[in-house]
This record gives structure tokens, C-alpha cells and sequence, in this order.
């Protein structure tokens, strides 16, 4: 797995329309940003231009859409633009508005996407970052019968299934198994409103900009043409014919399941929300805005407590290492007594795990020091240093004719003793991708649960045969 660069705009893509709730103009312009800003909102419209983070945490109302705040200034129907976003692949962006809410369009993510398509995307000089599911994550609500549940996986998944009770809806399921699909099989998918909620709607201040361009309307049962003009006239809309129970108007559906799908856009936006991008397995039941961002708090929360802890490596004793010592051999030039590393136990693209048994037999012992045994340090940063040597030797088809040679030692610190009878465990990961033979990578080096050594270590690659 090769790892992915941030993405910003090519250049700013400007959009135009109403409002869904407040049915005001309004007009979007999706600016590229720096690395590592993520998403955020800029109200040009207000004294001082604020910004609001699209961060979970700023979320403030969930009433048929989301709605975040900062420093009391406020934008809302952000969904859509969001899981645009997320779906064309872009991690950086400034979205200035010039009023309170995110133009409908059709009612999905389309025309967000044809833009941004249409400008197209450009690669930046950072690593994309995730959060990644590592254990079973669940929101639940029993009330409403929503659950939502998040489980470990290698790329980002998203199921979706809702269930209204509706005779014309039924149960409907929609799926994304991967980000590459959403422009075709997902943006496209409007929002739905039923029919009995549009007057309780509008009363409550909500849907002034929504028409049949922008929302599938769906009636549950047959209705009096004198209804149907009534509510034309409270939306001030033409007047449309009788129809029979279904979709009003006879409106085409992208799909048979796009209420489902749309359900499934508006939590790739609200999931957004996180921060950063997720690799898991998502499923949602019944899921909403108040649900999603709600889960969305959890992982972010989450996340909090992960980078308030160090990043032990979990060891299983009964598990076949992937390399033993006369594998790693053959890839080390390093012979005892100065091989310092006797197991690899994990090894991807850009990260290794590998394993010291400290015994009293080390000759070092003798020396350092006769009354109290302690691993030197500078033995520590080795055997270190050899565990992630074994990482960038497997970037070349021969690592046998290859070594490492250290160019830099940086930030090391040490946290307490290692002494006889430890098992030093070390996880390296690269800093940023290897270039012209030269890696940096960072690396940790703990005894159970307990972090005794940290530093930055670069080394260059250099063929010996």
C-alpha cells in the first residue's frame, strides 16, 4: 500500500442557488487551501470575513441538514458540499459563502462534483491522514432504532439501510465499497421529503427554497387535487395535476433505491466531519444527521485518547514472527555480537515492528555496568536503527546486496532503564516516502505498555555488491 498525497483544487470552483431552508441566493466559492487545514467555511457576507471549522465538535443543529458554528457565526446545509469533497478526493479547502446556507442545487452532490471534476485536483506535499478503525465502534439509538457501527478494515466502506415504515419506500439498502464509485452511483442521489411533512415543514421556518427540482416528494397515499393546490400555493409554486400514490409529479428516479443512497451521501458528508479520512467498515441503520454526527463526535473523540497515548504495537506471543533470526539474517549484514534484533513480527509499505529479548548473557553487561545491568542507549537507537533498516531494505528486490548507513539521529529521548529480563519491542514508520536512497523514519521502542525510547532516524540506502 503505497501512500497517498493531500489534494487540494486546482483552482476555486464558484457555484450558485438558493438556500434549501432559508430559500436565499446565495453564491459558493470552493478555494484551495494549504496542507493540513482540512475544510472550512468562511462567511464573506459578516463583518470580518470568521471561519468555522467543519469539525464535529462545531456542530450545533441537525434539523433536515447540518449546521456548524464558531465563534457565533454560522453556516448550515453543509452536507453536500462536504461529501463532494470527500467523494472527488480533496483534503483541503476554504468554502467561502455569502449567506447562512449552502445552495441546494438538485438536491445531492452533483453539481458540486461536476465542478470540482471540472477544475480537477492537484497533488500536494503531504501524506493524507486517516483514522483508522481499530476495534468495533457503536452509536445507538433506541428510541429511533438507529444504530450505526464502525468495524476495522483496510479501505473506507459505507452500507446503508432505512426503513420509514413507508408503503411506497419499503426497506431499501444502498452500499459504497469504494470512494472511486461516488461520483457515478452516489452524487447524483437527491434528498426526499414526504408529502405530509411539507406544511409542518415550511411553518417551522424550513424548506422556503425547496421545489420539485430539488427534493423527491413521495405520497404515502392518494390526495385531493384541492391539497395539492393548497400546498402549491403555500410554496408559491404552480399547480400540479392529481397524480396517483408514488413519487409526486412522476418525477424519474436515478435509481430505485436513491432515497437509500442519498441517505449514504449525507453521511459520507456528515462523517467528514471526523476531521480526516477513515479507513473502516461503516454500516448505518436508519442513520440521519443527528446520528451521524454524532458518531462522528465518538471517533473524534476517540482519536483524542489515541494521540494522548503512545502507539504500543500488540504482540500476540503465540503468532508466527514473520521473520526469525536466520531470516532476518539473510537480510542484516549485522552478525552477533551485534545483531540486535531477533524477530520481525510486522511489516507493511511504510511501517515494521520487531522484537530485542534483553538477556543477562549481552556481553555489554559486563561492563555497563558490574553492579547495576542497563542497556546502553546507543545499543537501544541500534537495535532500533536495525529493525528499521530491515523496513528499507525490503524496498529493493535484493536487500542482500544492500545496507544502511545512518545519516542523522534526531529528538531521541529515553524514558526510563531497559535492563536484563526486558523485551524490548520497536515500531518504525516512515517520516515521508523514500527519495533517492534516503529514508527518514521515527521510530518507539517499549517495554509492555511502557514507551522507554523515542527519536528520528535517517539513514541512506547504499549497494555494497
Amino acid at each position: 500500500m503505497s501512500l497517498e498525497k493531500q489534494r487540494t483544487l486546482a483552482q476555486p470552483v464558484v457555484l450558485k442557488g438558493k438556500g434549501l431552508h432559508t430559500g436565499v441566493d446565495v453564491t459558493l466559492i470552493i478555494n484551495p487551501s494549504e496542507v493540513s487545514t482540512g475544510f472550512v467555511f468562511q462567511r464573506v457576507d459578516l463583518p470580518e470575513q470568521p471561519i468555522i471549522e467543519a469539525i464535529a465538535d462545531n456542530v450545533v443543529d441537525t434539523s433536515r441538514g447540518t449546521t456548524i458554528e464558531q465563534n457565533g457565526a454560522k453556516v448550515s446545509t453543509i452536507e453536500h458540499v462536504m461529501a463532494a469533497l470527500i467523494g472527488c478526493g480533496v483534503d483541503n479547502a476554504v468554502i467561502q459563502v455569502d449567506g447562512p446556507e449552502m445552495p441546494i442545487m438538485d438536491g445531492s452532490s452533483r453539481y458540486f462534483v461536476e465542478a470540482i471534476n471540472k477544475t480537477g485536483t492537484v497533488e500536494q506535499d503531504a501524506n493524507r491522514e486517516f483514522y483508522v478503525i481499530k476495534e468495533k465502534i457503536v452509536y445507538t439509538d433506541p428510541k429511533n432504532n438507529i444504530e450505526i457501527i464502525a468495524y476495522p478494515d483496510e479501505t473506507f466502506s459505507l452500507d446503508v439501510l432505512i426503513d420509514y415504515n413507508s408503503r411506497i419506500l419499503g426497506h431499501q439498502y444502498a452500499k459504497l465499497d469504494s470512494l472511486n464509485d461516488f461520483t457515478k452511483e452516489i452524487s447524483p442521489c437527491r434528498t426526499f421529503v414526504f408529502f405530509h411533512e411539507l406544511e409542518f415543514l415550511l411553518k417551522n421556518n424550513l424548506i422556503k427554497g425547496g421545489d420539485l427540482e430539488n427534493a423527491i416528494v413521495i405520497m404515502e397515499k392518494e390526495v385531493a387535487q384541492g391539497e395539492l393546490d393548497r400546498i402549491a400555493d403555500l410554496f408559491n409554486k404552480p399547480h400540479i395535476q392529481m397524480k396517483p400514490e408514488g413519487i409526486l409529479n412522476n418525477l424519474d428516479l436515478h435509481f430505485s433505491n436513491e432515497p437509500a443512497r442519498h441517505k449514504l451521501l449525507d453521511m459520507v458528508g456528515d462523517l467528514a466531519l471526523v476531521g480526516r479520512r477513515i479507513k473502516g467498515k461503516i454500516i448505518g441503520v436508519r442513520p440521519g444527521h443527528h446520528a451521524n454526527t454524532e458518531f462522528a463526535k465518538i471517533i473524534r473523540k476517540q482519536a483524542r485518547k489515541e494521540a494522548n497515548k503512545p502507539n504500543i504495537p500488540v504482540v500476540n506471543p503465540n503468532a508466527q514472527p514473520l521473520l526469525n533470526i536466520l531470516q532476518i539474517q539473510n537480510v542484516l549484514p549485522h552478525r552477533p555480537p551485534f545483531l540486535l534484533v531477533d524477530k520481525i513480527l510486522s511489516m507493511d509499505e511504510t511501517s515494521v515492528v520487531g522484537l530485542k529479548n534483553v538477556t543477562m548473557n549481552e556481553g555489554f553487561f559486563v561492563g555497563h555496568f558490574p553492579n547495576e545491568p542497563v542497556m546502553p542507549g546507543v545499543l537501544q537507537i541500534e537495535a532500533m536503527a536495525q529493525v528499521g533498516g530491515i523496513l528499507v531494505l525490503n524496498t529493493v528486490p535484493d536487500p542482500e546486496n544492500y545496507s544502511t548507513y545512518f545519516l542523522k539521529i534526531d529528538r531521541v529521548k529515553f524514558k526510563r532503564k531497559v535492563v536484563p529480563g526486558d523485551t524490548l519491542i520497536f515500531r518504525m514508520e516512515l517520516i515521508e516516502p523514500i527519495r533517492r536512497g534516503i529514508a527518514n523514519m521515527y521510530g518507539q521502542a517499549f517495554v509492555g505498555d511502557q514507551l522507554v525510547m523515542e527519536g528520528e532516524l535517517m539513514a541512506q540506502i547504499i549497494k555494497t555488491k
